[in-house]
């Protein structure tokens, strides 16, 4: 056994590589047994390769930091993190089940509220909900489908067993990134793939790109397909490249595009206007159309939701969608996945209080220094307080926005997120915490990646992952057993 690993300071969670007991998880012997033959400057010479390939790609991430918008490289480790395909299957059905009921649970909002009359969701949460859009009521999308594009985030408990921490449903980015680690990781570890059989993760732009035609079928036999930028200034605006770039699509800006007399969506070219019939849209519901949302966005399109409405063109995600991308409602979705599949959730949630219910809110308060307290509709982390890291001070500015506007948090117990060991700047293995989000396409069928965006906190200790808060990502491997 490697001297190395015994030094390996393990935390109280569950770390991905290596039991308590120094043996390697059976998915990751492979990684195990090449870590502790590789010498620790040959493994840190690889991780400059990969940072001087990054840098000559062009993969960065935007910061918006005191007004300015800060481009900065995509941070990377390089040592991968396995998770065993036994494992992912079961993952991916509760992926699969849980968008499913999601999207069941938006249509009948915008319907008949059954949900609501049957007094399984209340009906409070949905009048004060940021994100219903009331200009959506009636309508009844291509396969009945609202959310076509599904980010969940997903962590492991000390035991190890995953649990859904949240749902992004209106625009959710990362999934290029995703592509790039595996693309870096293929050209700085190359025989370390020999040593596995790792399923691959190059086809989801062709995925992407039929779930997105597919939704003008048969209307269409050629449908024209692009992609809704806000614009270079953007943080995202590298994967708003990326995937128009690998999808063979136009990435547009609102300015490119009309809608006709005709009530169809056209886009301006050289060769004239050419007509729409999918838009992948990357900006916020209410920067689609200033003559139905913000009348003085720049972003949109006037008359794009009078387009929608009447079946012209295609929105993905549907305008709406973001209803059930509320940190409240995601304490409901096991209850929703039993309402409308009379199924019991397969992958749980993390447990959750909502401080809209009483008793639930006087347990928060007086639990403070010991939750995760989050607003119900910020991302990125913002809003976040992590009780245990926070001072009284923080605790009490909490408090005091909580009784102020109860229905716009929720907390949960703190996380011990798992563990993968992550090359430290001075050249060592140490357990760093991290999540993952995997991706989920729904249309006429689904589609799961085959693992997703695994964000590491690069700081000890940290489990803050989120990149605009100094956290990183891996390439995660979703490996079967050798025959």
């Amino acid at each position: 056994m490697s001297t190395e690993w015994e030094r390996y300071p393990f935390t109280d969670g569950y770390d991905e590589l290596l039991s308590q007991t120094l043996t390697p998880r059976q998915s990751a012997e492979g990684l195990y047994h090449y870590l502790s033959a590789l010498e620790r400057e040959e493994l840190r010479l690889r991780q400059q390769a990969a940072d001087a390939t990054i840098i000559n790609q062009g993969i960065t991430f935007t910061v918006y930091s005191q007004g300015d918008n800060i481009d900065r490289a995509w941070p990377f480790d390089i040592v991968p993190r396995l998770i065993s395909a036994e494992e992912w299957d079961r993952v991916e059905r509760g992926l699969v089940q849980r968008l499913q009921a999601l999207n069941l649970f938006i249509g009948d909002l915008y319907g008949e509220q059954r949900i609501i009359k049957d007094g399984i969701f209340p009906g409070e949460v949905l009048a004060q909900s940021r994100n219903f859009r009331k200009e959506c009521v009636g309508m009844r999308p291509v396969f009945g489908v609202w959310a076509h594009i599904c980010g969940s985030d997903l962590v492991r408990d000390r035991q190890g067993a995953f649990h859904i921490l949240e749902d992004n449903l209106r625009v959710p980015s990362g999934v290029s990134y995703m592509l790039e680690n595996r693309m870096v990781t293929k050209r700085v570890l190359p025989e370390l793939f020999a040593r596995h059989r790792v399923r691959p993760v190059d086809d989801y732009p062709a995925r992407l790109y039929d779930t997105l035609a597919e939704l003008a079928l048969p209307q269409r036999e050629n449908p024209r397909v692009v992609l809704l930028t806000p614009g270079i200034y953007n943080s995202a605006y590298f994967e708003h490249v990326y995937l128009a770039q690998r999808m063979g699509v136009e990435l547009v800006e609102g300015r490119d595009l009309l809608v006709g007399d005709d009530d169809r969506v056209y886009m301006k070219t050289i060769f004239g206007l050419q007509g729409v019939d999918v838009i992948y849209r990357r900006l916020d519901d209410l920067f689609l159309d200033p003559e139905v949302f913000h009348p003085d966005s720049m972003l949109g399109v006037p008359g794009l939701m009078r387009s929608w409405c009447r079946g012209k063109v295609i929105l993905v995600n549907a305008p709406g969608a973001g209803v059930a991308d509320d940190k409240v409602v995601y304490a409901y979705v096991p209850e929703v996945i039993r309402y409308y599949l009379g199924e019991e959730a397969i992958l749980p949630n993390v447990p959750t209080w909502k401080c809209l219910q009483s008793g639930d809110l006087s347990y928060v308060l007086d639990h403070l220094p010991e939750l995760v307290v989050k607003p119900a509709n910020e991302s990125g982390g913002y809003g976040m307080m992590i009780g245990p890291k926070a001072t009284r001070a923080e605790h009490a500015e909490m408090a005091e926005r909580i009784r102020q506007d109860p229905r716009n948090y929720i907390a949960q117990p703190v996380v011990d997120l798992s563990t993968v060991p992550t090359l430290t700047e001075e050249g060592e293995l140490e357990p760093r915490h991290v999540d993952l989000r995997p991706f989920i396409l729904q249309g006429k069928g689904s589609y799961v990646t085959a693992g997703g965006l695994t964000r590491v906190a690069l700081r000890k200790g940290s489990l803050v992952v989120n990149s605009s808060q100094g956290g990183g990502s891996k390439d995660t491997w979703i490996v079967a057993k050798e025959d």
